[in-house]
């Protein structure tokens, strides 16, 4: 009886093992058949809404010289990361919002968005189908508050399932960046960045790009706008190597003569920015690092200095606790007239990151 009992549990135990390896060996394939293999370079198409069409009159003339062009960027974080968020990854908790958080942070983010009405908008981390967002195309919903915009969107996230971590897992994913605006671009260019991991953990990470777009302007020249998000949490391995690529094609551009402004997340404090500006001995050190001065040093980086755009994700936010520094600004290219620039500042209410909106003016 004692034999016939110790082979019927070895019999389980060994058929739960073949039922979970194979299942893992399903998965794994999965994975492989629906991987994002984004080309190096990739030329899109203006994106509409796709839930509920809408009529978008983006301005079809050429910029005028005389004229202020305003621009935001901002990092939304999926509208999952408001004030009363953490992230597993930062060391909290949480790695999906509730439903409730999730419309409340959008909400916000579009009524600060139409607010502003800027004549460009960089966002990062917007989702058009997502678990964590509860499938709200996000792109669409803010789109059609700005009719008079057209939008451009490129993954940069994009996986059929991710399991992690166990207790929430994340789920579907395709996320990435958006650049809406109130001329209408010529070209829509999604460039590939280094940051590939090693296999098979790539499947489920993000393939880094930048989206870069040409507007035509009065004096026959071209306004290039890169929105652009660098890697993060990845011991700075692949930042350099990002900057290198960026710096090759915007140097091009303006040896051309054109005109060109790059804004977003650059998980990097602008040169010679002080890290630890905002956060103080109480609390958690911000593990973030300068671009090199070197790096193009004729060009302009506007950034607000008294105000931090991102927070870290370890708890909640707390105005005395909370470690905030400068990761979101713009580089201008040499031949653009610095306006103004100013962080939005709203308390990290309906994202981790705060906008920048900035004002410029093209020189003849």
């Amino acid at each position: 009886m004692l034999k016939r009992f110790t082979f019927f549990l070895l019999k389980s135990f060994l058929m739960a093992i073949i039922a979970i390896s194979i299942s893992m060996i399903a998965f794994l394939l999965h994975a492989i058949r629906t991987e994002y293999r984004p080309k190096y370079q990739e030329t899109l198409p203006t994106t509409l809404s796709n839930n509920n069409s809408h009529s978008i009159n983006p301005n079809p003339s050429p910029i005028p010289l005389n004229s202020i062009l305003s621009f935001i960027t901002w990092n939304i974080g999926f509208g999952g990361f408001g004030c009363e968020a953490d992230f597993f990854m930062d060391g909290g908790k949480m790695s999906n919002p509730s439903r409730q958080n999730s419309l409340k942070n959008m909400e916000g983010i579009t009524q600060c968005l139409t607010n502003q009405a800027a004549d460009f908008i960089l966002l990062q981390e917007i989702d058009t189908q997502a678990k964590r967002s509860w499938y709200i195309n996000q792109v669409a919903k803010i789109t059609q508050k700005l009719p008079n915009h057209q939008a451009t969107f490129t993954p940069n996230f994009k996986v059929s399932y991710i399991p992690y971590p166990p207790n929430d897992p994340i789920g579907e994913v395709e996320s990435g960046l958006a650049t809406i605006s109130h001329y209408h671009a010529t070209e829509n260019i999604r460039q590939e960045l280094p940051g590939q991991y090693f296999w098979p953990y790539s499947m489920f990470f993000l393939k880094r790009c930048f989206l870069a777009q040409r507007f035509p302007v009065a004096n026959g020249k071209e306004l290039i706008v890169i929105n652009t998000h660098k890697s993060a949490y990845d011991g700075g391995r692949f930042k350099h190597l990002q900057m290198q690529v960026l710096k090759d094609t915007i140097e091009q551009e303006y040896y051309q003569g054109n005109y060109v402004v790059v804004g977003g997340d650059w998980n990097q404090c602008p040169p010679h920015f002080p890290v630890n500006t905002f956060t103080t001995a109480n609390q958690t050190t911000v593990e973030e690092s300068n671009i090199a001065a070197t790096f193009l040093p004729n060009w302009q980086w506007a950034y607000d200095p008294t105000q931090p755009t991102n927070r870290k994700l370890d708890t909640p936010f707390d105005t005395e606790k909370s470690a905030t520094t400068i990761l979101d600004f713009y580089l201008l290219s040499p031949n653009i007239e610095l306006i103004q620039v100013k962080t939005l500042d709203q308390q990290f209410a309906f994202s981790d990151h705060q906008p920048v909106y900035l004002q410029i003016q093209l020189k003849d």
